[in-house]
């Protein structure tokens, strides 16, 4: 049995973990790189192994990073079931066309072209709209949460609740064999101890190998109600200045916390003045109305207002921008506005017209509420870039900046440390999805807790893992 590492090794962006049991190949993941050009250099190389070999894949869940290179594996040759929950699937398919579609105005961007003149070749893009389409047929029964689902003879997939955004799972898969038990733990991302909308993560199964994710592996989160405040004071301080709020917002989950404190606050009257809020992302639009779906998944807070038939996201001043024409209208909204935009490493997507309007403007402010990997403009700007290349034009940063992160959909190191805690120490643990500060970091912190066979891996590197015996593997499996 050997385990391999195709993305987030040594990173954070690109999930792809390869298991490879007896030729019998199960992908773990398949997502985008993320960066200013990543589109179109790291997302259109090799995998690092053929794509027709992939006997099924399992998505975690339905962030770009995890499903986004989907469709290429489909281009490139795959032809077997995607496992993933029911949340995921919707989520996925929403992603991927916003993916697909972004794609493709992009590359007729790098062409010279004007928007709508020509379809862009297949060649010049990882996937297509039309690539979406045939992914999204690969798709089996949904997965649901703490219920095996059979992949192959002897090989057992189980998804538990991650806590991160809706339908993300830890997968456990466990190859049985006579005699032999070896149990392989995934974390995906995991959610923070307390998020705000959804129930908190499942506790971990005991498990022989763990691959699991370090993306704040070396940092705690500030407290949830002191981010609440500072954004409030925020909002309240641009306001007097009589400027705008710009949020590059991820379409899933911070989105809809921001809409659901934007609520909560105007109920409250706590938001000040009469000001417009927009949300100009069709996609986080469309992921809202999800949420309608699964209630079973939300935490009480949020339950509470669906069942007395209100909707948690919605108030007086809230509009919903779709359209191109419709975003481009906001700057006619006067000085003072509060608008979420995507994207949310403000690496593409709607935020960059408005940035492009108020990036000079010092009476306005650019919130950022979510992680900036490394090579994305988000990233820059945060890291005190004076200058920045915004739709081909070079304009001077003298918006405010603040960076909350107390909203962040990832576990901290504490939320981490406490999740391993909840099992038994594995033979081994592999460290992904983490820049190399953290990851150095997580592994020094797990090493005084027991945890000192934890390896972390670098891009396609193979691993062999070997089984156990059935005794050895037959601890608990659910506490």
């Amino acid at each position: 049995m050997h385990l391999s590492f195709h993305g987030a090794a040594s990173c954070v962006t690109g999930s792809c973990h390869l298991l490879d049991v007896d030729g019998f190949r199960i992908l773990i993941d398949c997502g985008l790189f993320q960066g200013e050009d990543e589109i179109f250099s790291s997302n259109q190389k090799p995998f690092g192994f053929d794509p027709g070999s992939i006997s099924a894949v399992i998505l975690t869940h339905a962030h770009l990073d995890h499903c986004g290179r989907l469709p290429y594996l489909v281009r490139q040759g795959f032809s077997g079931p995607v496992y993933a929950t029911s949340p995921t699937r919707y989520l996925a398919e929403i992603v991927l066309w916003d993916a697909a579609h972004l794609q493709e105005e992009k590359s007729q961007e790098k062409k010279g072209r004007p928007k709508g003149v020509r379809r862009p070749s297949s060649r010049s893009t990882p996937y297509r709209i039309a690539d979406v389409i045939d992914t999204m047929a690969h798709f089996v029964q949904p997965a649901e949460y703490d219920v095996p689902v059979n992949l192959a003879p002897g090989v057992d997939a189980t998804f538990y609740n991650a806590g991160h955004i809706l339908g993300s799972a830890s997968v456990q898969i466990i190859v049985s064999r006579p005699g032999r038990k070896t149990r392989i733990l995934f974390s995906g991302d995991l959610g923070p101890g307390h998020p705000a909308l959804l129930s908190p993560a499942s506790p971990p199964e005991d498990s022989d190998y763990v691959v699991m994710e370090t993306t704040y592996g070396d940092r705690l989160h500030r407290s949830f109600e002191e981010s609440k405040a500072e954004l409030l004071g925020v909002l309240s301080d641009t306001y007097a200045r009589n400027g705008k709020v710009l949020i590059p917002t991820f379409a899933l989950e911070r989105a809809q916390d921001l809409l659901f404190f934007f609520r909560e606050w105007k109920s409250e009257g706590r938001l000040p003045g009469r000001q417009p809020y927009f949300l100009d992302s069709p996609m986080a639009i469309n992921v809202t109305h999800i949420y309608e779906r699964f209630p079973e998944l939300l935490g009480d807070r949020l339950l509470e207002q669906f069942r007395k038939k209100k909707d948690p996201f919605l108030f007086p001043e809230l509009k919903f921008m779709r359209t191109v024409d419709e975003s481009r209208q906001i700057r006619d909204a006067g000085p003072r506005a509060v608008i979420l935009a995507g994207s949310g490493m403000v690496s593409g997507g709607r935020i960059l017209y408005h940035l492009a309007q108020e990036m000079d403007n010092p009476h306005s402010s650019l919130i950022f509420v979510g992680y900036q990997a490394e090579g994305t403009l988000g990233r820059a700007i945060l890291e005190g870039r004076k200058t920045v290349r915004i739709q081909g034009v070079m304009k001077d940063v003298r918006i405010g900046i603040h960076s909350i992160n107390g909203f962040s959909a990832h576990a901290d190191q504490a939320d981490l440390l406490k999740w391993c805690g909840e099992m038994k120490v594995p033979d081994r643990a592999f460290l992904v999805h983490g820049e190399h500060r953290s990851l150095s970091a997580y592994r020094e912190k797990l090493a005084e807790t027991g945890w000192k066979n934890v390896h972390v891996p670098a891009l396609h590197e193979t691993v062999e893992l070997v089984e156990k015996t059935s005794s050895r593997s037959s601890g608990k499996t659910r506490r």
